[in-house]
């Protein structure tokens, strides 16, 4: 009796064990030298639009606008289809693909000049993709919806620029945008 109840015990303590070294959501380290390349990369001041089909007359600058409990809107929502591709603004390497409560599902790009590039409500983001993959310019990385606090809303792609730090130093896309290369 004494045997099973050790035995019980080792493979519980065990399982905590590998249940606590188990870290899904772990950041992983951007490659250092890609990094340090990236920075040294001018941040263009003209971008292509960040959703296949999508023209420069069917922008609407949504930048400062009001949202709920009391923020102003960090980017520009571009209505789309469900389902239409997104792609990279810049060249750059995938930070992260961890959803969050605001924008569902979103893709952070760090991209030249240390420019962070958000883009949010996806449907999903594109299979196969990973955190530190590099992107180039035009590059899929996922596809319109409206996940997160969108979800009673049309399909769009919330898309924000920060120049100072991840989500730190927002600036309005919407004069970067100016069509496609």
């Amino acid at each position: 009796m004494h045997q099973l109840r050790f035995i019980f015990i080792l493979i519980y303590s065990l399982f905590i064990l590998s249940a606590c070294q188990h870290t899904p959501n772990k950041t992983k380290v951007l490659p250092a030298s890609q990094v340090q390349y990236l920075k040294q990369l001018p941040l263009s001041p003209i971008l292509p639009i960040p959703v296949k089909g999508i023209q420069k007359q069917q922008l609407t600058d949504t930048w400062g606008v009001a949202r709920s409990a009391g923020r102003r809107h960090e980017g520009i929502d571009i209505m789309a289809p469900r389902g239409t591709p997104i792609t990279s603004t810049t060249e750059g390497i995938i930070a992260s693909l961890q959803s969050n409560t605001l924008g569902g599902n979103v893709v952070w790009i760090l991209g030249p000049s240390g420019s962070w590039h958000y883009y949010a409500h996806l449907l999903r983001h594109k299979r196969g993709l990973s955190i530190g993959d590099e992107i180039h310019i035009g590059d899929t990385i996922g596809y319109v919806g409206n996940s997160g606090n969108a979800k009673h809303t049309a399909s769009h792609l919330h898309y924000g620029i920060y120049l100072t730090g991840k989500g730190r130093g927002a600036t309005n896309p919407f004069p970067y945008l100016n069509g496609d290369f």
